[in-house]
């Protein structure tokens, strides 16, 4: 499969579109209001904000409404940042995939991308786990009637972390492949007539 992708010379550009979408995916987790839920949908919580007495999706995650700010908590502040840095970590990339894979002379940054897309994955991975144990331990460990899921805005953080995880496996083997990518690779041949 990498081997046919390769050849294809639109193919290559098949990983900046999958940065592209895992941008999105983070954009969507570090905005998004539904990383935990209440099942009978009383409470709500995101990254920035615990709101125990929302009703709707229409809340604004203000004091007014008795939501309290996660930023008072340092595992808030420890999250939150993670997942903002590996983001700023994967637009950095993003950028520099499109230079890498434009000119034979830019291969070079191949690995160095797929070594920072590693460091935002570990990045996102800490904040993915510190949230739902910090957050656990600080506020649900009391309450045993109450059945809480974590939902689409941290599952939006999980998949644009998978991506990342990908994406660095396969910029990191891309220069193994630099005759198939600048079109130098002599055919092979899979059958051949005796």
């Amino acid at each position: 499969m990498l081997r046919c992708g390769l050849d294809c010379e639109r193919c290559r550009w098949i990983l900046p579109l999958l940065l592209l979408s895992a941008i999105v995916f983070d954009i969507i987790a570090l905005t998004g209001r539904g990383w935990l839920e209440s099942e009978n949908q009383s409470q709500t919580s995101s990254l920035w904000w615990k709101c125990p007495n929302e009703v709707g999706p229409s809340g604004t995650g203000s004091f007014e409404e008795g939501c309290e700010t996660l930023m008072h908590y340092a595992w808030g502040r420890a999250a939150a940042a993670m997942l903002m840095c590996g983001c700023i970590i994967l637009v950095i990339c993003f950028i520099l995939s499109f230079f890498a894979l434009c000119g034979p002379q830019m291969l070079v940054f191949l690995r160095v991308i797929g070594g920072l897309l590693a460091l935002a994955a570990v990045f996102q991975i800490i904040s993915l786990v510190i949230y739902p144990v910090m957050y656990t331990r600080q506020f649900l460990q009391g309450d045993l009637v109450t059945r809480y899921y974590y939902n689409w805005a941290y599952g939006f953080g999980w998949a644009a972390t998978i991506i990342l995880i990908g994406c660095a496996f396969f910029f990191c083997c891309l220069p193994n492949y630099e005759d198939d990518l600048l079109g130098n690779a002599k055919p092979r041949y899979f059958y051949t007539s005796s």
